[in-house]
């Protein structure tokens, strides 16, 4: 697009923007949400959206997921036998509204709808403070949108030894993160008990919420957890780091998961 630069001399010149647009989710061709978000790997979005939901616990309770051409921002989802069930009873409890890139609960009736149960994430693992040191330049390095935009957030799935299983990037972050833990659900991985879910910027509650729902046992970000983010965490037994910039972070909840001495420190 043109845009008019301005440094020493303004200029015409052109640039390339991230893409935002809205999803329409449909269930058994009911609508249930519309989501604004940036398009590609829409059936993992609506997956990770149902799982974080609640609606979907296995790739199973999906039979079918499309788009139907000629309109790609609508997606229709066809859905089994408990999982339909359960998404006739959210729907009676759901208000129908359209969903900002930034909101990733919204919809909701209560702040008590939100939570997930009192459900704990059970793993064994562990690493080392070095694997979460190198999770910022692994995911950014992996950014292709990013490079052209500078305006999309990312959220990347990483093993044990720090190297990325899966990337995705969006406008939003929950929409990010969506994206990634719904195609591992569709691939039948979850629960992510022995993942490391790295996200570009903040930790806000909408994010740990969908961690819990896919199993997984480590969140980390560049920048703050919210306080919310935080307490349910420490209910669910996530491991929480935030502001993980060069060779600094900080642990927020159960910080028994990270290796703090490594070999030639202290």
């Amino acid at each position: 697009m043109e845009i008019v630069r301005v440094g020493r001399e303004p200029a015409a010149a052109t640039d390339v923007a991230a893409t935002e647009e809205p999803l329409e989710i449909r269930l058994d061709g009911h609508t249930f949400v519309v989501t604004m978000r940036t398009p590609g790997a829409d059936p993992d979005l609506a997956a990770g959206f149902l799982l974080s939901e609640q609606i979907v616990r296995a790739a199973g309770d999906i039979a079918d997921i499309r788009h139907c051409p000629p309109n790609d921002n609508i997606l229709y989802v066809t859905l089994a036998d408990d999982a339909a069930m359960r998404a006739a009873e959210a729907m009676n409890g759901r208000r129908h509204v359209t969903t900002t890139s930034a909101c990733g609960v919204c919809g909701r009736r209560s702040i008590d709808d939100l939570m997930t149960d009192g459900r704990r994430v059970e793993s064994t693992l562990s690493v080392g403070r070095d694997v979460i040191e190198a999770l910022p330049g692994g995911l950014r390095a992996a950014q292709r949108a990013f490079e052209q935009t500078g305006g999309l957030h990312a959220a990347g799935l990483f093993d044990a030894g720090g190297t990325l299983m899966r990337i995705a990037e969006d406008v939003g972050r929950h929409n990010a993160v969506d994206k990634v833990l719904g195609a591992e659900l569709r691939a039948g991985r979850v629960p992510l008990s022995d993942r490391i879910l790295f996200v570009s910027g903040r930790t806000s509650f909408e994010i740990i919420q969908k961690a819990v729902m896919a199993g997984v046992a480590i969140v980390a970000a560049v920048s703050a957890p919210s306080s919310l983010a935080i307490e349910l965490a420490r209910d669910a037994h996530v491991t929480l780091i935030g502001f993980v910039r060069g060779s600094t972070f900080n642990i927020y909840a159960v910080p028994e998961r990270v290796v703090l001495e490594t070999a030639g420190r202290a």
